[in-house]
């Protein structure tokens, strides 16, 4: 008895009658009932898990295999300039490239433009234009490399990488063009062609000059930029999923990608940043960021307002050719007779 409130304490074996009592109130019913319950409910967390992930797979892959059409002319047909088939090693000897050499007019020319082309597309990159590029360098007496990384080859395709493979497919034209006679060799990039050629830069000294066209740099925050013009993917654990899955896929790492480098890089070599406002797929601030971090006299940035990516040239073409011109002038690689008489008139796409 409890002297507090009058009460009869229940004995043990009355205890053990009541919690008998209440298992049997929730058992065996109600205890499967709780049991399909928990197994539907992680049944469906591990599904919608399951699911985002196979989500973020297939975006990997498609980044590493992107869809190139396949080439549709050639450099005579285009714009009437006489070419070469060529092919080359990569530099590290991984495969061998396929491009075309165009001779400049003046046999005793020691000056070469490799033309980096951009994801997605081939050398040919119809919408830049890239043929009335390359016949506005070969005007300007400089020899024209025009080639195919290995994400574009129509014979041997493998998958893109960011810029790691590819930095050695570039140096590997770049070695042609000083092969075949070059002392300087200009590198004209367009979007990852342009980040690409950032970072051989990195590690060669054989790129003398540097045009980049809406350069993109694979990094976590471009990365991320465009694959929410796409699909609304929350920052995290989105980068982290797509970190993990690059190097099951393509086999590179992000880490792999010297970015931080190349966004703290003051090159020897004079840049030209060319980059539009309206860019969706690399954001003008990093051209601008990029540019602002060279001391090189001959270095600049052309940032314009509301041009899109890789279209600047369409979209301001007499201004655009102006521009390299005195750029190519400024370094020395343009004579102004050279420029004045290279500059547009028929060539370009209105």
């Amino acid at each position: 008895m409890n002297p507090a409130s009058g009460t009869v304490a229940p004995s043990p074996k009355q205890k053990a009658s009541q919690t008998e009592e209440h298992v049997k109130e929730i058992s065996p019913g109600r205890r499967r009932l709780r049991n399909i319950a928990v197994a539907l409910f992680l049944s469906i967390l591990f599904f919608l898990i399951f699911c985002f992930v196979a989500l973020h797979a297939y975006i990997a892959w498609v980044l590493s295999n992107p869809t190139v059409a396949p080439l549709y002319s050639n450099p005579k047909q285009a714009v009437g300039m006489e070419y070469q088939d060529v092919t080359f090693p990569a530099v590290d000897g991984s495969r061998v490239m396929q491009g075309w050499y165009i001779p400049a007019d003046d046999a005793d020319s020691k000056k070469t433009i490799v033309l980096s082309h951009g994801y997605g597309a081939n050398r040919e990159e119809t919408w830049i234009p890239m043929y009335d590029i390359a016949h506005y360098a070969h005007r300007l007496n400089f020899n024209v490399i025009m080639f195919d990384y290995g994400f574009a080859s129509q014979g041997s395709k493998e998958v893109a990488t960011g810029g790691k493979k590819e930095t050695q497919q570039l140096l590997g034209a770049v070695q042609y063009a000083k092969q075949k006679g070059a002392e300087q060799v200009v590198v004209w990039g367009f979007s990852m062609g342009g980040g690409t050629a950032l970072q051989a830069a990195l590690i060669s000294d054989d790129i003398d000059a540097m045009i980049l066209d809406s350069a993109f740099l694979l990094q976590p925050d471009t990365l991320y930029h465009n694959i929410r013009q796409n699909i609304a993917l929350p920052r995290h654990p989105s980068l982290e999923i797509l970190q993990m899955l690059f190097p099951v896929l393509n086999g590179t790492s992000l880490n792999q990608i010297p970015y931080k480098e190349v966004e703290q890089k003051d090159y020897p070599i004079p840049i030209f940043f060319i980059h539009g406002t309206e860019d969706s797929k690399a954001p003008y601030e990093i051209a601008e960021q990029l540019a602002a971090n060279q001391t090189n006299p001959n270095s600049r940035s052309w940032i314009v307002q509301d041009s899109h990516h890789e279209l600047i040239f369409r979209e301001h073409p007499r201004e655009y050719l102006r521009r390299v011109s005195n750029f190519l002038g400024d370094i020395r690689l343009a004579a102004q007779e050279e420029i004045e008489n290279g500059e547009v008139g028929e060539v370009g796409s209105p």
